[in-house]
This record gives structure tokens, sequence and C-alpha cells, in this order.
């Protein structure tokens, strides 16, 4: 079968604090998303989602970038970058019109749109987005498009996206080193609740847990659109970093162990388990020898375990305290959604059930085409979701023009059209 024609190509950068990972999708001509090439390496200069140091964190991007240049066959100059620090924080803010019981027309929105703009009040911080999530129709919710409707009261959801100022732009500074033109940075969050979640789920009512290796995004949703999150400074780095110290062993053995023979539900086996903490061809003395460790350098899988499951109580207690501030309770307040690298701990899903007293299941990007194996992971969730977005091309009701805001209804061309239109529709 021929390979589909590629009318526009898009590009996402994602500077994790494990790893920086690059993907180049196109649009088919039948408005299928085709992934063309990915790729990714360690991250340098992040820490906790903020730039360290700009020159090593821009190599990382760079490198990242060609690598899926390469596979793609075709290079690229602007992209769509994700951020999970720089203070990120979540609002929303509602506008409202008189329509006066006619039909809503395209003028009507954009004009609503543009209104919109002198709700946002950024306090001093950087706005990353402010999209409408849904229209209000006469107090009727969760209206996609109000075009071709009849209403006296036209309203519209507008979620903003706010992060500190600096960090920001250290992060765009990055990026435009390796020679790349930032098109916008997203928040993880709003990245990968497009990949990991479904549309059932934003409008009964969901939290979303992106854990990654240093810093972790809550974000719940309900109605249809994201409400509020909260950034929790601990991530599966941690885990690593307490296991390598409990063990006195070396940070890349200790995240060998914890991803080989690692888990979150103890079983009564662990305990008659030896396992290895040298790696299968390492040489001969090849690290230090393990606290507790037999002679041939291995330690009871138990012991892995109780250390990783004492993190985790830490981090599922500092959880729980986190979606009972942000008001995730109630009957609205069940589903919990764990996505990120940290998410692919074997067990996770019923340990934080266990803790929570809520159902969770693991969250990973949908099947694309060319999504290569290694990215269809709860690890490349924003990733994958940086290219929906971009894909699906959002609005920002701050790039709106005044063209736009010129066509609506406080003009004497717009209110001309409706007297046109209201002749038409009733007599």
């Amino acid at each position: 079968m021929a390979a589909p024609r590629i009318t526009k190509v898009f590009a996402a950068v994602n500077l994790g604090s494990f790893r920086t990972s690059a993907m180049i999708a196109g649009l088919s001509e039948a408005g299928e998303l085709v992934v063309l090439g990915s790729g990714h390496r360690a991250s340098q200069g992040i820490k906790r989602g903020y730039v360290v140091d700009m020159l090593a964190a821009t190599h990382s991007v760079r490198d990242a970038i060609e690598r899926a240049e390469k596979m793609a066959n075709t290079s690229v100059t602007q992209v769509l970058v994700g951020c999970a620090g720089a203070g990120l924080a979540s609002s929303t803010a509602q506008v409202e019109v008189e329509i006066g019981g006619r039909r809503i027309e395209d003028d009507d929105i954009q004009h609503l749109l543009v209104a919109a703009r002198d709700v946002i009040q950024p306090d001093g911080r950087t706005v990353l987005h402010a999209q409408p999530a849904h229209y209000t129709l006469d107090g009727a919710h969760g209206v996609p498009n109000p075009k071709g409707l009849h209403a006296d009261r036209l309203a519209v959801d507008i979620h903003v996206m706010l992060a500190d100022g600096a960090p920001i732009r250290n992060i765009r500074e990055t990026v435009e080193n390796a020679h790349l033109k930032v098109d916008g940075v997203v928040a993880a969050p709003v990245a990968a609740g497009l990949a990991c979640l479904m549309p059932e789920e934003r409008d009964l009512g969901v939290a979303l847990v992106d854990f990654g290796a240093e810093v972790t995004t809550v974000s719940v949703h309900a109605g249809g659109m994201l409400l509020g999150m909260q950034v929790l400074p601990f991530g599966s780095g941690d885990i690593t970093d307490a296991v390598a110290s409990a063990f006195g062993i070396r940070r890349y053995q200790a995240e060998r162990l914890k991803c080989m023979s690692g888990s979150a539900i103890a079983s009564p086996a662990d305990h008659r388990e030896m396992i290895p903490v040298n790696a299968p061809g390492d040489p001969e003395g090849a690290g230090p020898v393990a606290r507790h460790a037999d002679d041939k350098n291995r330690i009871p899988r138990a012991e892995l375990i109780s250390v990783i499951t004492q993190q985790l109580g830490h981090f599922t207690d500092e959880l729980g305290r986190c979606l009972k501030a942000m008001g995730f309770t109630g009957t609205r307040g069940q589903q919990v959604v764990l996505t990120g690298g940290g998410a692919q701990l074997p067990g996770l899903a019923d340990y934080a059930q266990s803790a929570l007293g809520r159902p969770v299941r693991i969250g990973a990007p949908p099947a694309m085409l060319g999504l290569p194996q290694g990215h269809a992971t709860p690890s490349s969730s924003t990733l994958v979701g940086l290219v929906l977005h971009a894909a699906s091309d959002p609005i920002d009701i701050r790039k709106l023009t005044m063209a736009a805001q010129g066509g609506g209804s406080t003009t004497l061309w717009g209110w001309g059209r409706r007297i046109v239109r209201a002749l038409k529709e009733y007599f």
C-alpha cells in the first residue's frame, strides 16, 4: 500500500527531566495524523521542569530533533514545546453577551471571544494559552458549537493557563538556540489530557496524574474542561534515589533494579527471590557491592519492593491531599488516570486505587499510524499530546485579530447584516 500523501507537517519537543523527546507528524489528504519520525535522548540541563543549564539543554533538544528528522526524512524549522514546570497554574472565566432570541452567527461568536480577552487577569504572569472550552445557551451548558442555534444569551467558558515568565523565556531561548522557532509553549497537563483522557471522562469528572521523573502534575477535568491543576515536586526519580541510598549503589543500578524487578505490589515469593544488582555483561567488579547483598551481589526482592512502596506511600498521601484541596470529591471525584514514565511501574494502578479509594487506570497515547512501539507508552503521553494539540489547531482568543472584532455586532456593518437576517427569518 502506498504511503499516504502528507499535506501538513507538525513537530513537537518535550523537555522532560529524564529525557528530551521530539516527534514529527503529518496530516494526510484523508485527514489522518501520521507519525513520520521520533527521537529522544537523556535530558541534560533540566531540573524539575526548569532549565538550569541552557547550553546542555539546547544540546539535548538539537540531538532529539535531529534523530526525529533523520527518521522522518524531512527537516523542521518550528516546533510546539511542552512544559511541566515554570509554576504552572490554571484558571477559568466566563463571559456572556445578549443575543436577543435570534440565530447565532459567526460574527456573534467572534465578538464574544474578543470580549473574553478582557477578562484574562494574568497578574504579571505569562499566559501560555487562553481557549474557549464550551459554550452556554440560556443556561444550557456544554454546547460545543452554538452557530445556527437561537438564544437570548450566549456565554463561553475560557480556560487560561498561566506560568512564571522567566522560566518560560528560558525554555523558549533553549529551543531557539537549537535553531528552531517556537510555535508555542503548551502545559504538559493539557497535552497529556489530549492523549490519555476520553471525552466521557472529561465530562463526568476525572483527575489526570502525570507521574514524571522529577515532577508530577495533577489536573482535574469536569464538564469537558480543565478546572484546576497543581504541581507536586516528586517524581519516579525520587524512588530511584531512595533505592540507590538504601542499598548504597549507583543511580543507574537503582534505575535498572526499579524498572526490571521493582513493583508496587508485594508477593509472598519476594522474600525467596534474590535479584542481581549488576546487569548481565557488566565487567567484573562494576559498581559497588550493595548493602544486604550476598556473595554474588544479589539483594532480596522483598527489600527492593519495601523501599519502593515506602516512597509510594508518601506520594499517594500528597496526591490525596492535593485532590482534596482541588475539590475532587463526591460523585464527580472518582476516576483517576495515571500517566507519565512513572506510571509504568508494575502494580502502580492497584496500589494507587487502594491508597486513594478511587478507581485508577493507566493512561497511554492512542494508536496512531507510524507511532513506534517505544512511544506507545505512558512515558510519551505528553509528546503525543503535543502533536495532537498542534494538529487540532485550537483557538487562542489572544490571537484573534481586530478585523474579527470589527466584524462583530457593535459595528454598523454588523447591525446591517443582523437586520437582513432578521427580515429573511421572520418575513
